[in-house]
């Protein structure tokens, strides 16, 4: 297909995000993860750190990459030379969100679409505001993040 951008916070990446990124690595030429963060809603996580995280994850994808982005999701992909939009979805909850973005974002870019990839169903319930609740807690992270980036985020959150 076509190169394809997937913007998030990922604050941390979860395993969600994960199995988004490599399914979509097999759709799409040219795929880039792209850190958006919102100003009304800060990070745990910092920048660099989530920057480690991703490429940690996406090592062995040829066709993925990670940037930072800010402002619309839209004026960045156009930058980028992109005419995808990838966005996760857990439930209709998220639908629901994600489909008023979509529409803001078709009269704003209308060369640009969306598309939506499902979570599998074993990662439906996954947030990371779960997993910074979790470790907050102190608890098992182990089916949440991927092990490569376990370390991080228990040192973010000092456990041992």
């Amino acid at each position: 297909m076509t190169k394809a951008i997937y913007p998030g916070k990922f604050d941390p990446l979860t395993v969600g995000h994960v199995d988004i990124i490599r399914r979509a690595s097999k759709i799409f030429r040219e795929l880039e993860v792209v850190i958006m963060d919102a100003p009304n809603d800060p990070a745990t996580f910092s920048v660099a750190k989530r920057i480690k995280m991703i490429e940690l994850v996406i090592r062995e994808l040829p066709n993925v990459s990670v940037f930072v982005g800010d402002g619309l999701s839209v004026d960045f992909a156009k930058k980028r030379g992109a005419d995808i939009l990838l966005r996760g979805i857990r439930a209709v909850m998220d639908y629901e969100h994600e489909l008023q973005q979509a529409t803001a974002n078709m009269i704003l870019a209308p060369t640009i679409e969306t598309v939506f990839l499902l979570t599998r169903p074993e990662h439906s319930f996954m947030s990371s505001s779960a997993v910074k609740q979790i470790a907050l807690n102190h608890g098992d992270l182990t089916k949440f993040v991927p092990k490569e980036i376990l370390p991080i985020i228990l040192a973010e959150f000092k456990q041992d």
